[in-house]
């Protein structure tokens, strides 16, 4: 965090609105989480050291800090909603997108993107929210969060099978919820032109037949090549392209609202540079344009398991 903190620093960031952070609620953890789950956390507080499991220790601030995440993440959506900035990047630490309702997991103390997304449409009365995870792990937390939903649809592309073994193909939602869950697996290797392919041909077609209202993303960087954690080819220029698309589904249905909420990225020139390439672009959409590369056979399977609820796959 402290890399991105000297970024934003910067004399060329020195015109962000800057949003300042406050300490979710219990009611707002709730939404999501159960009280047990907020409970076990809250208990780590002021303790030298709380370990979850084996990817999740908490130190006596962490529980502060999850609480600032989440509530902060909250924050910068109403001020969003409210026409006070059109679009934001939270920079947030401890991530999220693996925490469940009832357990710690992965890093993530509270699941920033699934609270904020419950709370446009359990608070702010919106019926359709997008959330894309371009993590290069699975958000298994934020998908067992909505997959029942249609008021929520969840896009993944992530390298499979990899950590933590979730969002297969077959993976697209039950009940009311069937195919607002989209899974992208993606092999070891794969690089720019597969994830083009994918938003071309699938993601992005999906999202602009759902007409999001608002459009979550968890940013995570640990898909660049330079990550020490995973097996992915994302160059720093992948994530610009990336948000640029995204934005343009945001200004197509959602007035342009969009916010990307950190998650991982652990090699801190590559996170830099792509943070700094995603903050660079979200006023500037545009398109992937048109790639060499075709979707993966994962991808395939995806577009198979999803077509029988989309008419534009």
């Amino acid at each position: 965090m402290a890399a991105l903190c000297d970024l934003f620093d910067g004399d060329d960031y020195r015109g962000l609105v800057r949003i300042e952070p406050r300490a979710a609620s219990e009611e707002e953890l709730r939404r999501v989480h159960g009280h047990g789950h907020v409970a076990a956390v809250a208990a780590s507080a002021g303790r030298p050291h709380t370990q979850f499991d084996a990817d999740t220790p908490a130190s006596q601030g962490s529980f502060e800090a999850a609480r600032l995440a989440a509530g902060g993440a909250i924050a910068m959506a109403d001020a969003i909603l409210a026409g006070e900035i059109d679009n934001g990047f939270a920079a947030l630490r401890p991530p999220g997108h693996h925490a469940e309702a009832d357990r710690p997991m992965g890093f993530c103390l509270f699941n920033n993107v699934a609270l904020v997304a419950r709370h446009l449409t359990a608070v702010r009365g919106l019926s359709r929210v997008l959330v894309v995870d371009w993590d290069v792990h699975h958000g298994n937390g934020t998908q067992n969060s909505f997959y029942d939903s249609c008021e929520v649809l969840y896009a993944s592309t992530h390298q499979y099978p990899f950590y933590p073994g979730t969002g297969a193909p077959a993976e697209v939602g039950r009940g009311s919820g069937a195919g607002y869950t989209l899974n992208i697996p993606m092999p070891a290797g794969a690089g720019d032109d597969e994830f083009a392919a994918a938003f071309r041909d699938l993601l992005l077609p999906v999202a602009r037949e759902f007409a999001p209202e608002f459009v979550l993303v968890s940013a995570g960087y640990d898909a660049h090549r330079r990550d020490p954690l995973a097996s992915l080819e994302l160059g720093t220029q992948a994530f610009a392209a990336m948000t640029d698309a995204l934005a343009g589904i945001a200004d197509e249905s959602a007035n342009g609202r969009l916010l990307l909420l950190l998650e991982g990225g652990y090699d801190l020139e590559a996170l830099t540079a792509s943070v700094a390439a995603s903050v660079a672009h979200l006023a500037n959409p545009s398109s992937f344009g048109e790639p060499d590369g075709e979707m993966t056979s994962w991808a395939r399977m995806s577009r198979e398991a999803i077509a029988p609820y989309w008419e534009t796959v």
